[in-house]
């Protein structure tokens, strides 16, 4: 993932016990430095691209698809707004059986999740109730049409939507995000490592190295 050569490195002291002396520094990425998109930015549509996640397509083949390069899978996935790739990614149709089948069981997938209103019409054609709404098993409607008080219930207001149904529709959300536009691609890396930058400070060692206090070693 081409987004941690991008983090800039942070030196610690040594804890191992192969140290050499009590001067000796670990170099690792600093994760604390992190990027996102700016807010306002976020709602401008003119930025951006919406895009469908084909079916079992990763970050990287998103990013070599749209921008070229795999390795620009980090910019996919701050652009989209996700940060947990394991909950936020839309998974492929094994990956989301399996998915299913863990978490309700087997003998249950086609279990009713939830279930929702159907759409009803007066007879002139305007919708009184829309389709889709959440509702509870025992839902009924009742409305006046024409001075004359109609009820119904049961299967003619609401329909069972199944626990793989639920799952595969959520999952379904996942998969249309939105990209930076590749017009606005290198401005966003310039100001990523921009941003990646340190600027003069006690732990300075350049403008990609800090080094913390080293404990071990004391003031005369």
């Amino acid at each position: 993932m081409g987004y941690f050569r991008e983090l800039p490195d942070l030196e610690y002291q040594s804890f191992l016990s192969d140290a050499l002396s009590s001067r000796d520094y670990l170099k690792v990425k600093n994760l604390f430095r992190r990027n996102k998109l700016r807010d306002d930015l976020q709602n401008s549509f003119t930025l951006f691209n919406k895009y469908k996640v084909k079916e079992g397509a990763r970050p990287d083949n998103v990013a070599e698809e749209f921008y070229g390069s795999a390795d620009l899978d980090w910019v996919v996935l701050i652009t989209a707004g996700i940060i947990n790739v394991r909950n936020d990614w839309p998974l492929s149709n094994y990956q989301l059986y399996k998915y299913v089948e863990k978490k309700y069981g087997l003998e249950d997938l086609n279990g009713v999740h939830h279930y929702e209103t159907v759409e009803i019409k007066t007879t002139d054609d305007n919708i009184i109730l829309p389709k889709g709404k959440v509702v509870d098993s025992d839902f009924v409607f009742n409305y006046v049409e024409n001075g004359v008080k109609v009820t119904k219930s049961g299967t003619k207001v609401r329909t069972g939507v199944t626990n793989y149904e639920y799952e595969v529709l959520e999952n379904e959300k996942k998969s249309s995000i939105y990209l930076l536009r590749r017009g606005y691609l290198q401005q966003f890396l310039n100001d990523m490592r921009e941003i990646m930058t340190y600027g003069l400070s006690s732990e300075y060692v350049n403008e990609s190295v800090i080094r913390t206090e080293n404990t071990k070693v004391t003031s005369p």
